[in-house]
């Protein structure tokens, strides 16, 4: 994640970002897309507003989906549609987006991105772009 690499540090920022926000001060870009993020998941709301659930852990191997990380796929999804990075991307989006809409386009790419991620990190090296890019564009 780019505004912390301690999971404690990068979900105090989505809480900091989210109380801001209900309390009307001033936000910086990057609460700004964070605020836009949580905004799009009303189911998440109730998280935020709770502090004592910062902690908690997920399992998928329970079913359970941890939503800090599905807030921070959405953020770098942004991130790469806006920049275009890696090149091409951006058209990849649009195509879909037409079809599927914002949230929903975001959220079929966010599984190749969560592989292509988790792929680099296994391998200890930089992801994939060009095999990550393949998955996207299989997306239907």
């Amino acid at each position: 994640m780019f505004f912390g690499n301690q999971t404690e540090q990068t979900r105090q920022y989505f809480y900091d970002a989210w109380h801001k926000f209900q309390k009307k001060e001033v936000l910086s870009p990057l609460e700004k897309q964070l605020v836009a993020v949580i905004s799009d998941h009303p189911e998440y709301h109730e998280l935020l507003n709770n502090p004592q659930k910062k902690h908690q852990d997920y399992y998928p191997e329970l079913g359970q989906s941890n939503p800090f990380l599905h807030m921070g796929l959405h953020l770098a999804l942004r991130e790469q549609i806006q920049t275009d990075r890696p090149g091409g991307i951006r058209s990849i989006y649009k195509k879909l987006e037409k079809k599927y809409g914002q949230l929903e386009t975001e959220h079929r790419m966010m599984e190749p991105l969560a592989e292509a991620l988790w792929l680099a990190q296994k391998n200890q090296c930089m992801p994939d772009e060009i095999r990550y890019l393949h998955a996207l564009r299989c997306i239907n």
